[in-house]
């Protein structure tokens, strides 16, 4: 039989069962709710933004569940995000909810220009006056959702519409731009370095300007009609992310490989203090909070370190007691929008960390039950303050604070006499202070970074896998510095927040400072737990560029690592120290340019001084 005609009949066997899947859920849904789609909803600029709104049948009032989206929820897909949306609302309609999906401006059917987080933030301020003001609603909404579901999220909250009444973010590091020590910008920076998930993401979700558009003002009657054959979606052609990525220069990756034009280009030369993080839909640490919030994080997602920080600054600094007093944490084991994935023996790379379920559905439905509908239950009233699930031990836990209040912060040094390069050299971690300064000197050469191999990572296509792996073979390169503890007489539990310093010199102008957490198994295999770089022009702040000197050693602060492991007996605490993570991370060509407009870089040598007055170290969380 002819492969051609094969594979067509599959794709058509799969399509009709989507869509046998889709009607099934979409009749189920219609003998109980009014489903109201392409509704145009409009904003205060006269813009209007495409709605699908299920609500239960009948005269009721009834409190509204918001996901508001970039992604595409046109219902007659035969995409996953397709058949979830009918879900999702077949679910919530059952529980006594109204469900309403919003497309972002720009986006799909929706009208308007797009750009990342759909600002204005007053689309989202709009969006919840019009639902409240509805003759179907109770006057109170919940937002729910994941990763660009989610980020928006924080933003509009301080906003403080009324309506707002509780939220549930999940997996939405991109929308935090400045907490604390975190400058991540939405993910877009780290420590200064770019990380390179959004130029990969971008080239498959930007709609180009010059893409086809519905007239403006259509009637929902056409919008109906046309939904069940077009629904606004660009076919992206698909691309080796991997090769994609390592192009130079920076700004013209998705130029490259014949990708749309967007914001991409314009964004990739913000610098990470740039004055455009500060006027788009970010949350900022100065900004204020006044909502009850159910946060939810992962330990292999993007960004659990800003993510934890933003919960920890809200508790401590809403506006009212009882939003301080209303704020919850979750931490699974997962990679980004996992959670509900997790199974009796969960994988995460090729790391198994054993049963992580949890009831989300339950924790989630109680959650909204009480700060939309106002009726009480044992589910909230017992949920502890911060769950948080610890690899090792494999289990759930539960604290009071983050991080654990019994978790004492534990200096441990970088010994060497000269030779930690690779995992056969003799770099050792010790809770010993070093006397004599043994520098560790390697060449990094951004032509042949360290490549990036599992991590807490999204988004990256075949360039980066996420998860934790073996990293016992990556750990023979010569630009790989490797310090490992003696193995453990008894098991110990680090929670928290882990401190790095690290002192340089080199005889570049600027390079970059990257640091992993390793769990060492008795077998020798070594497994990644958390991950962070520094630029080191940024090390004085990120308001400002400064140069190193040849022959000068400088302190270089890591942005804070996060993990909950049990280190069990025999097992060894490790950290690898090099100069790249790519393409987790982009490369610093050491030149002292710009970076995103470089196409040459320098090999720069590179040392990190331990012992007298440069006492490299980490500082881990030990439980006690």
């Amino acid at each position: 039989m002819n492969l051609r005609f094969v594979v067509l009949f599959l794709l058509l066997i799969w399509g009709q069962n989507g869509f046998a899947q889709e009607k099934s859920i979409l009749d189920q849904l219609e003998e109980i709710a009014i489903v109201d789609q392409k509704v145009m909803m409009p904003m205060r600029d006269g813009v209007r933004l495409a709605t699908d709104i299920y609500r239960p049948k009948g005269d009721g009032k009834y409190p509204i569940i918001f996901s508001r989206t970039p992604y595409n929820f046109n219902t007659w897909g035969n995409g996953e995000m397709n058949t979830r949306t009918l879900q999702s609302a077949l679910s919530w309609v059952q529980k006594g909810y109204a469900y309403v999906v919003q497309n972002e401006r720009g986006r799909y059917f929706s009208e308007g220009e797009w750009d990342i987080l759909g600002v204005p933030l007053t689309d989202g301020y709009d969006a919840l006056d019009w639902m409240a003001k509805q003759s179907w609603s109770n006057g109170k909404v919940g937002t729910l959702g994941c990763s660009s579901t989610a980020e928006w999220q924080m933003a509009v909250a301080s906003l403080d519409h009324p309506a707002l009444a509780a939220l549930v973010p999940q997996g939405y590091g991109a929308g935090v731009g400045r907490i604390g020590d975190f400058y991540e910008q939405g993910n877009w920076y780290r420590g200064g370095a770019g990380q390179m998930l959004f130029t990969n993401w971008l080239y498959s979700v930007q709609h180009d300007p010059m893409r086809p558009r519905l007239p403006q003002n259509i009637q929902q009657e056409d919008l109906l009609r046309l939904q069940r054959f077009y629904d606004m979606s660009p076919e992206y052609p698909r691309i080796d992310s991997k090769a994609a990525l390592s192009h130079l220069p920076i700004q013209d990756i998705i130029r490259n490989v014949n990708g749309p034009k967007g914001i991409y280009e314009e964004m990739i030369t913000r610098k990470p203090n740039d004055p455009k993080w500060y006027e788009g839909g970010l949350y900022h640490d100065d900004m204020p909070f006044d909502k009850p919030s159910f946060w939810f994080v992962s330990w292999f997602d993007v960004s659990a370190g800003p993510n934890i920080a933003l919960f920890n600054h809200v508790r401590e600094n809403a506006v009212s007691q009882m939003a301080r007093d209303n704020q919850y944490l979750v931490i699974a084991p997962v990679l980004h929008c996992s959670y509900t994935r997790a199974t009796e023996n969960t994988m995460v790379g090729d790391l198994s960390v054993g049963d992580a379920r949890l009831n989300y559905d339950e924790m989630i439905t109680a959650w909204f039950d009480k700060w939309l509908k106002g009726q009480d239950n044992e589910v909230v009233e017992e949920l502890p303050r911060v769950q948080y699930y610890t690899m090792g031990s494999n289990k759930w836990q539960s604290s009071d604070v983050w991080p654990p209040a019994d978790a004492v912060m534990t200096p441990m040094y970088l010994h060497s006499e000269g030779n930690a390069n690779t995992r056969m050299g003799d770099g050792k971690l010790s809770l010993k202070k070093p006397k004599k300064d043994n520098p560790d000197t390697f060449q990094y050469d951004p032509m042949n970074p360290v490549e990036s191999y599992g991590g807490n990572v999204c988004c990256t296509g075949n360039a980066v896998v996420g998860g934790s792996f073996d990293q016992s073979e990556m750990e023979m390169r010569d630009d790989i510095l490797v310090y490992t503890s003696e193995p453990l007489e008894e098991g110990m539990e680090v929670s928290g927040f882990i401190e790095s310093y690290l002192y340089l010199s080199s005889d570049a102008k600027d390079t970059d400072v990257t640091i992993k957490l390793i769990d060492v198994h008795p077998d020798g295999k070594a497994y990644n737990l958390d991950e962070t770089i520094q630029r080191v022009r940024y090390r004085e702040g990120y308001d400002k560029e400064v140069w190193m000197e040849d022959g000068e050693v400088y302190e270089i602060k890591m942005t804070p690592m996060s993990t909950s492991n049990y280190f069990d007996k025999g097992h060894r605490i490790r950290i690898e120290v090099s100069s790249s993570n790519f393409p987790r991370f982009d490369r610093n060509l050491n030149t002292g340019g710009n970076i995103y407009d470089e196409t040459e870089g320098v090999v720069a040598t590179n040392s990190i001084h331990h012992g007298g007055k440069f006492l490299s170290r980490i500082v881990l969380p030990i439980v006690q």
